[in-house]
């Protein structure tokens, strides 16, 4: 068995009037993630990770912020076709760990649907997803609510 880890990393601007996709859940809030796609920063992470993992590059390389076909594009597709990607490489998903990095809004109530929403994306046991949240201590541009960041790290294996 051949096992890998990778290292995911995204980071959103967050401005009023654009919608905030986290975890592929619309959360009503005032400020959402602006992006060319739905700006979703944990499935960016998620996705980075598993490419890096697998060695076939980055998010950017597979779906460009350039294309007009994945302008406004749900992060979920981006995430399947992710999978698919490393399945016909060989891999499957281990585990993946993520952490969300904002101040507001508060989103633990939710890391359950999130879970279960990209579990289902990524056709993975509840269990091989954990996602966690923190804030910054307002400190930085996640503290004063100007941005988001996302961190993901995963196993794949074949």
């Amino acid at each position: 068995m051949k096992i890998k880890v990778g290292f995911g990393y995204d980071v959103h601007q967050l401005v009023e009037g654009e919608e905030f996709w986290l975890g592929g859940i619309k959360i009503d809030h005032v400020k959402g993630s602006l992006g060319h796609s739905d700006g979703d920063v944990l499935i960016h992470a998620i996705c980075d990770a598993l490419l890096g993992a697998a060695n076939l590059r980055d998010i950017g390389f597979h779906f460009p912020d350039t294309s007009t076909e994945l302008k406004n594009i749900d992060s979920k597709i981006l995430l399947k076709r992710t999978v698919d990607l490393i399945i016909a490489k060989g891999f499957s998903i281990g585990n993946i760990d993520a952490t969300v990095a904002l101040q507001k809004p508060k989103i633990s109530s939710i890391i359950p649907k999130m879970q279960k929403k990209l579990c289902e994306a990524m056709d993975i046991d509840l269990e091989d997803l954990a996602i966690k949240a923190t804030t910054t201590e307002k400190l930085g541009f996640v503290g004063t609510e100007a941005g988001i960041t996302a961190y993901a790290t995963v196993l794949i294996q074949k």
